[in-house]
């Protein structure tokens, strides 16, 4: 049960450091703002006491340390500085690192460095770090005569179960002053019906203090959500009624009504897994149901349908997540970097509660990573260049999001100076990878910065230079069935476009037929369906090339792509697409109709082939390879003239039905 506790404080600990990390950098460009100084002092706070809670003493310790100097902060008698962030963030770190290490200890000299510097700006006696913090060291910076408070505590059954002890509370209070303390045991019920984990207990209090009422409350802060809360003044005859807390009662919820609830990633994706399998069991009831002449069945059939489809979004929306702690912690990155590099970069963001499946965003961290930091080492000038440019000396990278389908873009942009197309040019020729009198487009020319190992850098940083950053940006992406997309001018500028899938599990889909087999077009990408007659083909002159509502669009012939034999129908179906180049069409024997797609691994067989993004399996325990229509069309466009020896071998239906599906 420890081991569960001791875990559950873990993920609240990073959450924790997270949220103080993002008020020091807040801080950092508004050192004025009550409430960010609130944030940080709340986190820290909190940090101390349950770091105590659950012997993890020199991070109650460490965070005490850090505590003391944020609460001179709140009392006026200490200024938000650069050099009070920069120790704060560098505790941070160490307590980040004390969280992850198995004995929860940190570098000692480090530690102790940070804790001198600490002292010495507040003006403590000088002195090691300490080892522990009791949860009574609230500092108790009594200010105006001593008066007496009522506090009203009656906390939720469940408070042990969450690694609370209230006794630590009032160890606590009593640091602030004399504390009377009586029990109620009105609630405790007969010894048979008594949960031995659970809490009956409720207790008065009275607290004779200097302090102002926040530094009371501030006692409850981590289970104040969780309990039943007064703190009202004793009212001294003759004298003013002193600040009351009537205002900020909080009252515990009743058991079973909390908001939310932690459940591990293991058990969502193991029920989104589930889910997926009923999705599979529900398309064969539906193809069953479809072949008899049943009322009854298909009535069933169709209630199922519609119960397997709720359920199916009500736990895919589970696992989505808003992208704001992924963006977020990146503010982090760039004033590191800022410093390191002597640039002044702000970083703007935008959509930053746009929701992505946990799974894509647990894997974007890299790709993000490396666009920032190519960002800040090759695109951003110096302060002087950028006045020289008549650019401001501060320069803006911009983190953005926003939904387009069944996707989302997040888009990397900065002001700096912009990709150099001839350097690019250059660069490929000399690394062969380009004919030197091949004409390129700058997209063209831009995509080569994709290529592995490729850079123009002529000189290696610490940052980058080593021609590695773009191509894991690429590759991860690509694992992601994402894909990649470059613009840029010269002196003003560059963006990198990352096309994500909004989840990786399942997806609507669109069934259509190609001769014997079967495959899937992701419904996000496909636009409409229109026919193609033998008219169609003849006015086009053997070219493919469609009207569809007055604009003229390439297609490509499936069939054909993908060299299966066979009679061409009399009238086939044009799927139209979108794709980053604009509208293609790729051209089906038949559109069978909407299905919802449970998206498999493919074996090792389609592993390497671009254009098949995963496989899925049909109701009647076939499958049907999922396309991807942007790799599909840029494949298409690459072979088509000439069409080289390279073009996609020929796929067998016998072969796709018996592939290997993980």
């Amino acid at each position: 049960m420890m081991d569960r506790f001791q875990q559950a404080f873990h993920e609240e600990a990073r959450e924790l450091l997270s949220e103080l990390e993002a008020a020091l950098l807040e801080l950092d460009r508004n050192a004025e703002d009550d409430e960010l100084i609130g944030r940080a002092f709340r986190a820290l706070h909190t940090l101390k006491g349950s770091g105590a809670m659950f012997g993890f003493d020199q991070l109650a310790g460490f965070a005490h340390e850090l505590e003391n100097a944020f609460d001179r902060v709140r009392n006026g008698r200490l200024a938000v500085s650069r050099p009070l962030i920069n120790l704060s963030l560098a505790a941070a770190d160490q307590m980040k690192a004390m969280i992850e290490s198995a004995g929860g200890g940190g570098d000692p000299a480090a530690c102790g460095r940070i804790v001198t510097e600490l002292r010495r700006l507040t003006g403590a006696a000088e002195g090691a770090v300490a080892e522990t913090a009791p949860a009574s060291s609230l500092p108790n910076d009594a200010q105006g005569p001593a008066r007496e408070w009522r506090i009203h505590f009656r906390p939720r059954p469940d408070v042990i179960l969450n690694g609370t002890n209230p006794l630590l509370l009032f160890q606590e209070l009593r640091a602030l002053g004399p504390l009377q303390v009586s029990v109620d045991t009105s609630a405790v019920p007969p010894l048979a019906a008594m949960d031995p984990e659970s809490c009956y207990l409720g207790w008065d209090l009275t607290l004779e203090t200097g302090a102002a009422v926040e530094a009371i409350r501030d006692v409850f802060i981590f289970i104040e959500d969780d309990c039943e809360l007064r703190i009202e003044p004793v009212r001294v005859p003759g004298t003013a009624e002193p600040k009351s807390d009537r205002a900020r009662t909080t009252t515990a919820p009743a058991a079973g009504s909390s908001s939310s609830i932690r459940v591990s990633t293991e058990k969502l994706d193991r029920l989104v897994n589930l889910v997926g399998e009923l999705v599979n069991v529900q398309a064969r009831l539906s193809e069953v149901a479809a072949g008899r002449d049943d009322p009854e069945v298909r009535a069933i059939s169709e209630q199922v349908d519609r119960l397997t489809g709720e359920l199916r979004e009500n736990s895919m929306s589970m696992r989505m997540l808003p992208l704001r702690t992924t963006f977020e912690r990146f503010r982090r990155l760039v004033r590191d970097l800022g410093l390191e590099l002597n640039k002044q970069v702000e970083l703007a963001i935008e959509g930053a509660d746009t929701e992505l499946d946990k799974t894509v965003i647990d894997q974007l961290n890299d790709p993000l990573v490396h666009l920032i930091r190519n960002s800040m080492d090759h695109g951003i000038e110096t302060p002087e260049a950028r006045r020289k440019a008549g650019k401001p000396p501060a320069a803006t990278i911009q983190l953005a999001a926003h939904y387009s389908g069944a996707q989302v873009l997040i888009r990397v942009s900065d002001d700096g100076r912009g990709l150099d197309a001839q350097a690019i040019r250059a660069r490929a020729i000399e690394r062969g990878l380009v004919d030197p009198s091949a004409p390129l487009s700058e997209s063209d020319l831009f995509s080569l910065i994709l290529a592995p190992g490729f850079s123009t850098a002529r000189k290696i940083t610490d940052v980058s230079g080593r021609g590695v950053g773009m191509d894991v940006v690429r590759r991860n992406v690509e694992a992601l069935r994402g894909s990649v997309e470059i613009s840029s001018r010269a002196g003003e500028g560059m963006a990198v476009t990352l096309r994500l899938p909004l989840t990786l599990a399942i997806i609507d889909g669109l069934l259509v037929r190609v001769g014997p087999t079967h495959f899937v077009l992701p419904l996000a990408n496909s636009l409409e369906c229109v026919e193609l007659t033998r008219q169609d083909i003849q006015n086009a002159h053997g070219n493919h090339l469609a009207n569809v509502r007055g604009e003229t669009i390439p297609y490509v012939r499936l069939s054909e792509y993908f060299g299966m034999a066979g009679a061409r129908p009399e009238r086939e179906q044009i799927m139209v697409v979108e794709v980053m180049d604009g509208h293609y069409g790729l051209v089906v024997d038949e559109v069978v109709g909407n299905h919802q797609t449970v998206i498999k691994n493919v074996g090792r067989l389609y592993r390497g082939v671009p254009m098949i993004s995963g496989a899925t399996i049909l109701g009647n325990g076939s499958v049907a390879l999922i396309l991807d229509p942007h790799r599909l069309v840029e494949n298409a466009i690459q072979t088509a003239a000439p069409r080289r020896a390279t073009a996609p071998r020929a796929l067998e239906t016998k072969e796709i039905n018996t592939c290997y599906v993980q």
